[in-house]
């Protein structure tokens, strides 16, 4: 709220229930089940209508219902419970683990920079796991009591909703979001009304509005320039995610890194560690390089103060996901900083080199890499390869000795983790000594569950799900007037007693998700099996200038299309965070089928398995450490050769696992339909996976080795990089 809008709801509620206004205003609610129960509760008609978007409800509830509710000794309860929660979360800072643990070290706060944040759909600022890291990066940190502080872009027209033609192209529509509907408010200053943000921008300035977002105790300050002080070009620069343009992608990147130091300056906040989430952020120390040399600092002093404050992860496996632009485009936008670092040209252009980028471009992620004094990789494998991907950047340094480290990414278990399923836990636990559920004990309890329990609620899951991606299909036949076929495409014959399957993330090549269509013939036996049927769920989006992604999209579409698999493929539109969170919970299978190496990570598998989702993936990113041969299966084998090669053996790999092992497993039932034997699995996959993938050991991992390193220099190994400069 924040907008006089905000103030007229504040002014409808009744007295008793006034903090409603508050707590929708806080994402908190978006990851405590009390929170959102409470929403819930008020107008549960329009608490769905609204997309679980309570400040959106409380806009539009009949100001009668209010006076219900206030007066509902129930609701009451229930309302005076949530708000005493929140009232204790929000003042229990130093009681946390990270007031705990460094009560002293952190007195000041970590700023995080990113370029997506994915929190909730009623800010849909993401495009995919980059920005679900972040927002699970900002969950946890106020779950642990870390003071971070978060900076990235307002993005009125978000990344784009999706809609599939009749012939399979991926059709994008942007809207414009209400601000009035959003949880975010104008930016609070500390000197009243706050200033324009000024950035220079080649031959002029453009001026930026803060917003922030409140999530729990953490904020976020989201960068806007749609103002009127600015041209109207410049008032369009972040009004969408990941544009094609390389000329206005570079300048929302300037935007963004110099335009959030000015702004943190602007608030007052003085971070001890500056952490760049990917190469998107690297003006940010660009910028707090030039204000080092504007005080009279000496250049290499300052570099190295920079880098003794900053932190930097890299999600990239390959040359071909950095930001490189020519030097033709950085002469124009980055003469301001370097000549006020009193270097020359080749001496800033340098910074952005290494062996074997093509001649006369910079590259974003070589530049953070130099300007950081901590870098990581998101998982084992990745690190692996991260380190002799840069090798060049530390001649004569052995590759494993490259100090770029790993930290494997985690998921907030909050957001993701069905509340059936911790209840089934704290169910079987409430009369023993309870341990937390971070700990590997807590999860042990999952083999005394009774299965039929854990089926049953797996099931109540699996039709949760089923109905949504339903209602969907639905929606777009008396909406839009799609062809019958469209809707059966969609899911509409979808079946919530056989065995279903996923496929469900960003489209791009690399991620193969033409690999199990691969040979129709040996799928349409798998899926059209009449005692044992199998159903595939695709769901994605392709970037808008990647043509490749769209042809493969329409491929996997026309797949949904085909009679012949009779129902058994659908391809679900609009994929967002309420499906993912669905689909994580509800299917029986998360299928993963990146080519390998090329995978950093990948998070989706982590939220599907601490639900009991089975993983079937290729040993990549995360699950080639997490895989131990029970908790799911993996795509292995492959001794390598060319991609066609890879293609071939992965896919008879992977029917060889459904039809030899997964589909048979899935139908072994008792005579009261239950699966025990799959169910070991998913167990298995729920007590391995729940304890070591989740955000909280990521975040701890974070203070203790890269954030602790920062605020003790002394700790901080010594960066190589910076002996073979020419400052």
């Amino acid at each position: 709220m924040g907008f006089q809008e905000g103030q007229e709801i504040i002014d409808l509620l009744p007295k008793r229930i006034e903090r409603l206004a508050e707590l929708a205003n806080n994402l908190w609610w978006s990851w405590d089940e009390d929170g959102r129960q409470v929403f819930r509760s008020l107008d549960y008609e329009l608490w769905r209508a609204s997309g679980h978007n309570p400040v959106k409800q409380l806009r539009d509830i009949d100001p009668a219902k209010l006076d219900v509710a206030a007066k509902d000794p129930a609701f009451i309860e229930l309302y005076d419970s949530v708000i005493s929660k929140f009232d204790s979360y929000m003042s229990r800072q130093k009681k946390d683990w990270c007031g705990k643990q460094v009560p002293n070290d952190f007195d000041g706060q970590v700023a995080y920079f990113s370029a997506e944040y994915a929190i909730h759909n009623s800010l849909p600022i993401y495009a995919g796991g980059l920005g679900v890291l972040a927002g699970d990066i900002c969950k946890q940190s106020s779950d642990i009591g870390l003071p971070l502080v978060a900076v990235g872009f307002m993005y009125p027209q978000g990344y784009f909703h999706q809609h599939i033609s009749a012939e399979g192209w991926q059709e994008e529509v942007y809207q414009q979001l209400d601000f009035s509907e959003a949880p975010i408010s104008p930016c609070a200053w500390p000197q009243g009304c706050g200033p324009l943000i000024a950035v220079p921008l080649a031959d002029r300035q453009i001026f930026l509005q803060v917003w922030q977002v409140r999530v729990g105790r953490v904020n976020l300050y989201l960068l806007d320039t749609n103002i009127s002080d600015n041209r109207q070009e410049d008032r369009g620069l972040s009004a969408r995610l990941y544009t094609a343009d390389q000329e206005e992608r570079l300048r929302q990147l300037i935007v963004l890194g110099v335009g959030g130091v000015r702004a943190l300056r602007e608030l007052r906040i003085k971070p001890m560690v500056w952490h760049a989430n990917e190469d998107h952020t690297a003006f940010m120390m660009l910028e707090r390089l030039r204000e080092e040399c504007a005080k009279g600092t000496p250049l290499k002093e300052a570099v190295e103060k920079v880098r003794q404050k900053t932190v930097f992860t890299t999600h990239t496996p390959v040359a071909a996901g950095q930001h490189i632009f020519p030097y033709q485009l950085m002469d124009r936008y980055s003469r301001n900083f370097w000549e006020s670092l009193g270097i020359d040209r080749e001496i800033f252009l340098k910074l952005g080199d290494y062996s074997g980028l093509d001649a006369e471009k910079f590259s974003l992620t070589a530049f953070s890499l130099r300007l950081a004094g901590q870098a990581n990789a998101v998982s084992k494998l990745h690190g692996s390869v991260a380190r002799k991907m840069w090798s060049g950047l530390y001649p004569g340094k052995p590759i494993e000795e490259i100090p770029i480290l790993s930290i494997t990414n985690g998921v907030h278990s909050p957001s993701w983790r069905a509340a059936e399923i911790s209840k089934l836990f704290e169910k079987q636990i409430e009369n023993v000594a309870s341990p937390g559920e971070y700990e590997e004990l807590f999860w042990k309890y999952a083999n005394d569950i009774p299965d039929d329990q854990f089926w049953a609620v797996h099931q109540l899951m699996k039709n949760r799900l089923i109905r949504a991606i339903q209602d969907r299909a639905q929606l777009r036949l008396v909406r839009d007037g799609v062809s019958t076929q469209q809707v059966l495409a969609m899911g509409a014959l979808l079946d919530p007693y056989a065995l279903t399957i996923a496929f469900t993330r960003r489209f791009a090549q690399y991620k193969r998700p033409y690999l199990i269509l691969s040979d129709s013939e040996r799928l349409k036996k798998i899926v059209t099996d009449p005692l044992r049927p199998v159903q595939i769920i695709f769901g994605g989006k392709s970037h808008p200038a990647d043509y490749a992604s769209k042809e493969l999209l329409k491929f996997v579409y026309n797949a949904a299309l085909d009679r012949r698999f009779q129902g058994r493929i659908a391809f679900v539109e609009d994929y967002d965070m309420n499906l993912a969170r669905d689909l994580v919970r509800g299917v029986d299978v998360w299928l993963n089928t990146p080519r390998r190496l090329q995978e950093a990570c990948g998070t989706s598998g982590m939220k599907a398995s601490m639900n009991g989702v089975v993983n079937l993936s290729v040993r990549d990113g995360w699950w080639d450490e997490a895989y131990n041969g029970l908790n799911g299966w993996a795509i292995d084998g492959f001794k390598g050769g060319n991609p066609e090669d890879e293609d071939k053996s992965d896919a008879d790999t992977l029917y060889n696992l459904l039809e030899n092992e997964i589909v048979p497993l899935y139908y072994e039932h008792d005579r009261k339909g239950i699966p025990h034997h799959w169910i070991q699995v998913a167990k298995e996959a729920i007590k391995t996976i729940n304890p070591v993938f989740n955000a909280c050991r990521m975040m701890k991992e974070y203070v203790e080795r890269m954030y602790t390193p920062v605020v003790f220099p002394e700790s901080t190994y010594s960066n190589p990089l910076i002996e073979k400069e020419h400052f």
